[in-house]
C-alpha cells in the first residue's frame, strides 16, 4: 500500500487534473456524492452468507507454510464477528435455507478449517464450544491416515505426524453438533504435470500430461482417477463417523466441473472454493470463501470482512499469444518471461489471453494454442502461459476465443449475406467469414473446441470475441431461414427488410440466437472446468450509443448485461473514425449510455485501443493519449477498464507512463 505522503500527493495531482479538465471543458466530473456508493454500508442480500477459510492454528508464531493464524487472533476474530452483528450458521442451516425450509439470518457466517490439523481439536474446538459457534472441518484423508511413526508428506514438505489429527479425533469431533466433517480429497492435495512445459497444477482439477507418451489423460482415465479418490475419502469418513460427508472442499480452491459431477454422484451437496465474495444458498456448487492467512491484525480482518461485497477495480491487459509464440523455444521462453514480468510490474487484475492463432490478423482462425479435435495446434502453449500469469503475476486469466470465425471444414455452411442488387445470397466476408450459428454440425464443432479448451487448460473466464455479429443482410443461408420459419415467422430477407415490424423481430431473433449460442458454450466449459468460470463478451460501441443499430450488429446491451458477468464495450473512438479531438466527448457519451442503466457500470469493462488501426502503417496510440482516456473513464465513475493490444516486446504502451492511471495498486480508487 502506498505511504500516506505519496497518497496525499497523488490526491493533489488528481485534484489539479480535475480542475484543469473542468476548466478546459474536456471531461465531465462526477461529484463524489453522485458516484456509486460503497457496498459495505448496504445490507447483505437475503440468504447470502460469508465463509471464512482457515488452516492451522498455533499459540506462538504463525507458520505461513501452513497458512496459520495464532489462537489469540482467531479468538479475537470470532469475538469481533459476534460483537458486530454477524451470526454463525452451520452447514445444516445452509442446506435448510437452500431447500426453502428456513431463511438465514442477516450477516450469516460459517467458519471452515482445511487439511486436518490437530490444532482443530486442541485450539479451535475449545473456542467453538466457548462461543457456541459451528464450523466445517475438512481433512485430507491420506494425511490423517498417516501411521503414527511416520511423517506427513505435506505437498513435499515432510511434517511431524503430531501436527495432523488421526481418525480417533475425527470420530470424537464428528459427535459434536458444532462440527461438520467435510472432505478435502483422499490424496489429491498436490500438483501434477499438466502440460508439455511441466507446470504442476492442482491434481484434482487438471489432467495429467505424460511426457513419455506426449499424451494427456483422456476422459475415462481422469474420471477413474478422481472417482477412486472421492470414493476412498467418502467411504473412510462414513466408516469413522457413521455419516457420509456432505461438504467438498477444493484443494487450493481449484474447482473442476468433471470432478464436481463425480463428487455430487457420491452424495456431496456443497462445494467450497477460495474465491472471494458472499455465497448464495441457491448456488451451493460454487461457494466462495475468504482466505484468512498471514495472521492478520483485527483491524485488517475487520476491513476484509466489512468490504466483502465490494468489487475490486478490474484492470485488463488484452494480450495476443501470437506475440509470445516463437519457433525458437529459447526466444519463446524469453517472451513468456517478459510478458509475465510486465504484467506483474503493471500490478493489474486480469489478462485477456488469446487462445487462438491469427498471425495474418484477418480473423480467419485456422489454428489454436491448445489440443483440440478440429483445428491444427500451432503450439500447446495457452495453458502454460495462463498458469504462469496466474501463479507468477497473480492475475486472473480469461481465455479469448472466437464464437463463429473458426476456419473449419469447407463443407460447413458459412454466414450468407443477401445482396439487394442481385437478389441472391453469397458468403459474407465482413467483418470476418463466420460459421452459420444455426447449423447443428457447426454448433457442435464449435462447442467441441470450447470443451477441449476446458479439458486442457486452467483459466478463470472466457472472453467471447467480437465476431459474434450479424448484419441486417445476414444470415440469408438455408439453416437461418429454416430456423426463422420454425419460430413461426414468414418471408425471406427481402420481404423482412421492407417490413419494419418484421425487421425488428428478425433483429431480436438473431441477437437472441447469438446469446443462446454463447450460453451453450459457457455451459459446456463449466461442465468440464467448473461453475466458477466467468464470461465476458465484446460489444461494438454503436449498439450502445444508438440502440436502433442493433439491426446492423445483432448485439444488444441489455441482453449482454443480463447474460454475461462482464460486458466489454470496444471503447475505441479512432476505430469508429471519431477524430482524436472529439474522442473525449465520444467516450463520455458511451459511458453515459451505459450508466443510464442502474448498476450497469458494475458489470461493464471498457476496452480502450492502444493502436490506431485506421492508419497505414498502424501506429501505437501515444501514451499520453491512452492515459488521458483512462483518466476520463475514472472521472466519469468507471472502475473497470483495459486496453488492446499490449505489445510487451516493444513496451507499447510504456508502462511507466500509463501505470498511474491504470494500476489500482499505484493509483487506487479507494482505500
Amino acid at each position: 500500500m502506498l505511504n500516506k505522503s505519496l497518497r496525499i500527493g497523488l490526491m493533489v495531482i488528481g485534484w489539479l487534473a480535475i480542475v484543469f479538465c473542468a476548466r478546459a471543458g474536456e471531461v465531465t466530473f462526477v461529484a463524489p456524492q453522485e458516484r456509486p456508493q460503497l457496498q459495505a454500508s448496504k445490507p447483505w442480500p437475503k440468504n447470502h452468507f460469508l465463509v471464512l477459510a482457515y488452516h492451522d492454528v498455533e499459540d506462538d508464531a504463525a507458520d505461513q507454510r501452513y497458512l496459520s493464524v495464532r489462537t489469540s487472533a482467531l479468538n479475537d476474530q470470532i469475538s469481533w464477528l459476534l460483537s458486530n452483528g454477524y451470526r454463525a450458521v452451520s452447514v445444516q442451516e445452509i442446506l435448510d435455507a437452500h431447500s426453502g425450509m428456513k431463511t438465514l439470518p442477516p450477516k450469516a457466517f460459517l467458519l471452515s478449517f482445511d487439511d486436518g490439523y490437530s490444532s482443530f481439536y486442541t485450539r479451535v474446538w475449545p473456542l467453538l464450544k466457548a462461543y457456541n459457534v459451528p464450523a466445517l472441518w475438512a481433512p485430507v484423508g491420506s494425511w490423517v491416515d498417516t501411521p503414527a511413526d511416520r511423517q506427513v508428506n505435506f505437498g513435499g514438505l515432510m511434517t511431524p505426524r503430531a501436527k495432523f489429527a488421526n481418525w480417533k479425533l475425527v470420530r470424537e469431533l464428528s459427535q459434536s453438533p458444532l462440527v461438520e466433517i467435510g472432505a478435502h480429497t483422499w490424496a489429491s492435495h498436490y500438483g501434477i504435470v499438466a502440460n508439455p512445459q511441466g507446470s504442476h497444477e492442482p491434481a484434482v482439477a487438471n489432467r495429467f500430461y505424460d511426457k513419455v507418451s506426449g499424451q494427456y489423460e483422456n476422459d475415462l482415465q481422469f474420471i477413474r482417477r478422481i472417482d477412486n479418490d472421492v470414493r476412498r475419502v467418502t467411504d473412510k469418513i462414513h466408516q469413522v463417523t457413521g455419516r457420509s460427508p456432505r461438504a467438498w472442499v477444493w484443494p487450493y480452491g481449484a474447482a473442476n466441473g468433471t470432478t464436481l459431477d463425480v463428487a455430487k454422484k457420491r452424495g456431496y451437496q456443497l462445494a467450497f472454493t477460495l474465491n472471494n465474495g458472499l455465497a448464495n444458498v441457491r448456488d451451493l456448487d460454487n461457494i466462495p470463501r475468504l482466505l484468512i492467512a498471514g495472521n492478520p491484525s483485527i483491524k485488517a480482518f475487520a476491513s476484509m470482512v466489512a468490504r466483502i461485497q465490494e468489487t475490486d477495480p478490474v484492470r485488463v491487459m488484452h494480450v495476443d499469444l501470437d506475440y509470445v509464440y516463437d519457433r525458437d523455444p529459447v526466444q519463446q521462453t524469453k517472451n513468456i518471461d517478459a510478458l509475465v514480468q510486465r504484467v506483474y510490474d503493471m500490478k493489474i487484475s486480469h489478462v485477456f489471453l488469446q487462445a487462438f492463432s491469427d498471425p495474418l490478423g484477418d480473423g480467419n482462425i485456422q489454428s489454436l494454442y491448445f489440443p483440440n479435435r478440429w483445428l491444427p495446434v500451432r503450439a500447446d502453449l495457452f495453458n502454460f502461459v495462463s498458469w504462469q500469469l496466474q501463479t507468477r503475476a497473480g492475475v486472473r486469466v480469461y481465455a479469448w476465443l472466437p464464437v463463429l470465425s473458426f476456419d473449419l471444414n469447407p463443407s460447413l455452411p458459412r454466414v450468407q449475406e443477401w445482396d439487394p442488387q442481385s437478389g441472391y445470397a453469397r458468403r459474407a466476408t465482413q467483418p470476418y467469414q463466420r460459421l452459420s450459428p444455426w447449423n447443428a454440425q457447426a454448433r457442435r464443432q464449435i462447442l467441441d473446441i470450447y470443451e477441449d479448451l476446458a479439458r486442457h487448460a486452467t483459466f478463470d473466464g472466457i472472453l467471447f470475441h467480437d465476431d459474434a455479429v450479424l448484419s441486417d443482410f445476414e444470415d440469408a443461408g438455408p439453416d437461418a431461414m429454416a430456423a426463422w420459419r420454425a419460430a413461426g415467422f414468414q418471408g425471406d430477407i427481402a420481404t423482412i427488410r421492407h417490413n419494419p415490424a418484421e425487421l425488428q423481430r428478425w433483429t431480436r431473433f438473431k441477437s437472441q440466437a447469438l446469446v443462446e449460442l454463447t450460453r451453450t458454450l459457457r455451459q459446456g466449459v463449466r461442465e468440464i472446468r467448473g461453475p466458477q468460470v466467468k464470461t465476458a463478451r465484446n460489444i461494438f460501441a454503436l449498439p450502445i450509443l444508438e440502440p436502433k443499430s442493433e439491426t446492423w450488429f445483432a448485439q444488444n446491451l441489455d441482453d449482454f448485461l443480463a447474460t454475461y458477468d462482464w460486458t466489454v464495450p470496444m471503447a475505441m473512438p479512432l476505430m469508429e473514425k471519431v477524430p482524436q479531438s472529439e474522442s473525449d466527448a465520444w467516450l463520455t457519451r458511451l459511458i453515459q449510455a451505459v450508466a443510464a442503466r442502474p448498476g450497469a457500470l458494475n458489470k461493464t469493462l471498457f476496452e480502450l485501443q492502444a493502436r490506431d488501426w485506421s492508419r497505414k502503417p498502424q501506429n501505437a496510440i501515444a501514451d499520453q493519449q491512452l492515459a488521458r482516456w483512462m483518466r476520463l473513464l475514472q472521472l466519469n465513475g468507471v472502475k473497470h477498464y483495459g486496453y488492446y493490444p499490449d505489445d510487451f516486446i516493444n513496451n507499447q504502451p510504456d508502462i511507466s507512463r500509463i501505470r498511474p492511471e491504470f494500476s489500482s495498486y499505484w493509483y487506487p480508487d479507494h482505500d
